[in-house]
């Protein structure tokens, strides 16, 4: 067992990349730069707030909506952001003086823009965490999530104590939203074993006379909100796919997927326009990304931009978004509507990225016994692969823009990408399959993709590795154990190897999950024949391992116990052990190590780096 001690380092982008060798990424490249979120118009649509991290620092800053520089706005305490298109950090004061941003130490400050002190608004106590502030239209209080699973308001002017308002009767509580009157708060609930995308709903509070209500649905529902005239807005997935509701009905009823998983709050995949008259919304096309804008009155919709895209904001005359890309760096950009000229405010990775001509991948669908299963290639043409599987395993890698998997393709290596049942982006009946067969059909269907890739001739076992973080380490330690002959190796990041202790040990938002994707606890036999520590003898091809010593997820101590086990059995297994690092490594210094050894590995089992 290894230990790798971390540091830190890191600093505002700026920097010019290591000049390329050829077309080879370095390692530098896809660790420098920023990390954007969250990007928000002010209400009157001349700035930008967006939240910005770089190194082990977090700040929000703020840009204007037609171009310029941008301005640090907040110094102590530092944000708390979300991650990728995700959000729930901060809002924006209705009269645009400020932002209400929840903060590392926990609670809620409001920060004057462009300057001035930083006032405390909340004071939830140690260990507690706020979360996806709203404020009320007249700017009286502001709503928000204390630990995903109460509803408080803290009122900005006088000495009103603060007041819990949902009623405890769901788990899980997120993403409050204050409609445009002011009379209501909405917010979506559900309760275990259900996740957010299995049976959520949204609840209702009349803020003058305490009346309760709730919005049901046949599937889930999430980012309730409202039109400017009070109208309902969500997206919800009663017809088969996760599409934006307008009212009791459909405003787009199309086999694309409008929307990602729950995972985190704050997600914002549509935005109305300050007139009511149109709806932007994003559309995941299996996998790859469009920004489309739709007519409210005629129902006409208009493609406007390919690319991933997040974090919708209509302010003004401008809609801004996170967009990402194969090949686009990932940035902060503004469209202007009705031309809809793109105008790039922020990018986050260093300079450089634009001039490698990077690829989009190719879709690929096999079908096995009736099923459609999906995937996607990234073409080096060298002959070799790595079978790369996301996490979630309800979930799905978008065409975004990937530094590691750009980084491995400049070597020469095949990136193929599975989305066994299961993956989120093809409706919810393929979302739904994997409930109760979590470890046998995400397995059995990564070993049908990977298989089929092999008799076409676009891959040779032996020149194969599987990898996987998370669920997906699961399934590609699967593939390894149970469908042998496929891969050369493997390589596996915080892997989930015994579902019980999963089951047992995880964290809060999800300690129920295995329930749903394996069944009640109580089917011990069915957890142990799912779990990698019961089959890991019969891995028969060099494994690495990585895997944080603070992850609060998947518990470490399943993957030294499956270590041992397998290195009993005289099998080739090398576990490393980032210290400080929890469910996804973070810090520069152990990224570098993860790129550097997972390299050492392939050279080893293929003979290729």
């Amino acid at each position: 067992m290894h230990n790798a001690r971390l540091g830190h380092q890191g600093g505002f982008a700026g920097e010019l990349p290591p000049t390329l060798d050829a077309m080879e990424i370095g390692i530098d490249m896809c660790l420098g730069g920023r990390e954007l979120t969250e990007p928000k118009p002010s209400p009157d649509g001349t700035l930008v707030a967006f939240v910005v991290r770089w190194g082990s620092s977090v700040a929000i800053s703020v840009v204007p909506v037609v171009g310029g520089p941008e301005r640090l706005v907040t110094t102590d305490p530092q944000p708390s952001p979300g991650r990728g298109l995700g959000g729930g950090c901060f809002e924006w004061m209705p009269d645009g003086s400020g932002l209400v941003y929840a903060a590392r130490d926990g609670d809620l400050w409001l920060q004057p823009v462009p300057v001035g002190a930083t006032r405390r608004i909340s004071n939830v106590g140690e260990g507690c965490r706020v979360e996806a502030p709203t404020i009320a239209p007249d700017g009286s209080f502001v709503a928000a999530v204390v630990d995903q699973q109460e509803l408080w308001r803290w009122f900005l002017e006088g000495d009103r104590p603060p007041e819990r308002l949902d009623d405890g009767s769901t788990d899980f509580v997120f993403d409050p939203f204050v409609t445009p009157s002011g009379s209501t708060l909405v917010w979506t609930g559900w309760n275990v074993p259900d996740m957010p995308w299995d049976a959520a709903r949204v609840q209702r509070l009349d803020l003058g006379g305490s009346k309760r209500d709730e919005i049901r649905s046949v599937g889930a529902v999430q980012q309730p909100r409202a039109m400017p005239d009070g109208t309902w807005l969500s997206v919800r997935d009663d017809t088969g796919w996760l599409n934006v509701w307008l009212g009791d009905g459909p405003l787009v009823d199309e086999p694309f997927e409008h929307a990602g998983p729950t995972w985190g709050m704050g997600q914002r995949s549509f935005a109305p326009a300050p007139d009511g008259s149109a709806v932007a919304y994003t559309r995941n096309e299996h996998g790859f990304g469009r920004l489309c804008v739709v007519d409210v009155g005629s129902g006409e919709v208009r493609e406007v931009a390919r690319g991933v895209h997040g974090q919708l904001g209509w302010s003004g005359s401008h809609l801004t978004a996170l967009r990402t890309g194969a090949r686009t760096p990932t940035q902060i950009v503004a469209y202007r509507a009705e031309s809809w000229e793109r105008t790039t405010l922020v990018v986050g990775p260093v300079a450089g990225w634009d001039g490698v001509d990077l690829p989009e991948p190719e879709s690929v669908e096999v079908e096995v016994d009736g099923a459609v299963l999906h995937a996607r290639r990234y073409v080096a043409g060298h002959g070799r692969t790595l079978c790369w599987i996301h996490g979630g395993p309800t979930d799905q890698w978008q065409v975004e823009f990937m530094p590691r998997i750009a980084y491995w393709w400049s070597r020469g290596w095949d990136v193929l990408v599975p989305d066994p049942r299961g993956s989120t982006g093809y409706g919810r009946g393929y979302q739904q399959a994997l409930r109760g067969e979590w470890g046998r059909l995400d397995v059995d269907d990564t070993a049908a993709i990977l298989r089929r890739s092999h008799d076409l001739g676009r891959s040779v076992p032996a020149q194969t590795v599987m990898m996987g973080s998370s669920s997906g380490g699961l399934t590609a330690l699967g593939v390894l154990g149970i469908h042998r002959g496929l891969a050369a190796g493997g390589v596996v990041l915080y892997p989930v190897t015994d579902l019980s202790v999963l089951a047992e040990e995880s964290h809060r938002f999800e300690a129920h999950y295995t329930v749903g994707l394996v069944g009640p606890p109580s089917e011990s036999e069915r957890y142990a024949e799912r779990s990698p520590i019961s089959y890991c003898e019969d891995i028969d091809v060099p494994v690495l391992v990585m895997h944080g010593d603070a992850d609060p997820v998947v518990p470490l101590s399943s993957t030294v116990a499956m270590v041992a086990r397998m290195r009993t059995a005289d099998r080739d297994v090398e576990l490393i052990v980032m210290e400080g690092e929890g469910h996804g490594f973070r810090d520069p210094v152990t990224k570098r190590a993860e790129y550097e050894r997972t390299g050492e590995f392939l050279l080893r089992v293929t003979g290729q780096r």
